[in-house]
C-alpha cells in the first residue's frame, strides 16, 4: 500500500486509508471521533485573497489608535502597543506577555504562514518546510484570540462613556473587519493543503520521467562481450 494513500488521525494516532472525499462530505475518526477532514467552503483563491487581506487589517489595527477618550478637555489615545507598554510598568507583565502573545504573535504567525504556503501551492509549487509550516499553524491557532480582545475593547467603551466622552480610532473598526476576516479563515482547514502538496508532488514527478532521458537499451540481436 502506498503510504501517500494513509493518513493518521491527529488525536488517537490510528493510522487509516484516506478516504475518497466528496465535494460537501466530512470524515471522523472511527476510533475516537475526531475530525479527520473537513473540505473548506472557501475556494483557495479566495481564502488567498482573504488571508492576505487580513494581513493588512491586522497591521492597521496595530499602528493607529484604539479609541480616543476627552476627559473635561483632556484628550488622551493610545495604540495596542502601548497599552501593553502600560501594563508591563504597572507590574502585570505576565498579562502583558499573554496579551502580546494571543493578540499580536499568534494571529501574525497563522497569518504570514498561511500566506507562505498558499502562494506558492496556487502557482503549483510546494515550498520549503511546507510540513513544518502546516503544523505551526495548527499549533498557534486555537492561541489567537483577536475575537476576545475585540470584547474586552467594547466592553471596556460601554463603561467608560459615563466617565468620558470616547471616540472611536481607526484601530478600532480594523479590529471590527479583522474579527470577521479571521471568522472566516479558521474555516479553511489547512491539513486540506496536504492533498494538494501530494498532488502537485505527483505532477512534478510525471513531468520529470517524461523529461528524463531512456537509458540506453543493446541492440536488438547483439549477444554481450565475452
Amino acid at each position: 500500500m502506498n503510504r501517500n494513500d494513509l493518513i493518521a488521525c491527529h488525536d488517537c494516532d490510528a493510522l487509516l486509508r484516506k478516504p475518497r472525499h466528496s465535494a460537501k462530505g466530512s470524515t471522523r475518526c472511527p476510533r475516537c471521533g475526531a475530525m479527520l477532514y473537513r473540505p473548506s467552503a472557501v475556494q483557495l483563491e479566495r481564502i488567498t485573497a482573504l488571508t492576505l487581506a487580513a494581513l493588512f487589517t491586522f497591521l492597521i489595527a496595530q499602528a493607529f489608535p484604539i479609541v480616543e477618550l476627552d476627559l473635561n478637555g483632556v484628550t488622551s489615545q493610545t495604540t495596542l502597543t502601548g497599552a501593553l507598554v502600560a501594563l508591563w510598568n504597572e507590574g502585570m507583565e505576565l498579562v502583558a506577555v499573554a496579551v502580546f502573545c494571543s493578540t499580536f504573535l499568534f494571529p501574525l504567525i497563522e497569518l504570514t504562514a498561511l500566506l507562505y504556503v498558499l502562494i506558492p501551492i496556487r502557482a503549483g509549487v510546494v515550498p520549503p518546510g511546507f510540513n513544518l509550516v502546516l503544523r505551526a499553524i495548527q499549533f498557534v491557532r486555537p492561541w489567537g484570540m483577536i475575537e476576545v480582545l475585540m470584547l474586552g475593547i467594547l466592553v471596556t467603551i460601554v463603561k467608560m462613556t459615563s466617565l468620558a466622552r470616547v471616540i472611536p480610532e481607526a484601530a478600532l473598526f480594523a479590529f471590527g473587519a479583522l474579527t470577521l476576516m479571521l471568522a472566516v479563515v479558521v474555516l479553511f482547514d489547512p491539513r486540506a493543503l496536504w492533498d494538494v502538496a501530494d498532488i502537485i508532488k505527483a505532477r512534478r514527478a510525471r513531468v520529470e520521467r517524461m523529461l528524463a532521458p531512456a537509458s540506453p537499451h543493446a541492440p536488438s540481436g547483439s549477444t554481450p562481450p565475452q
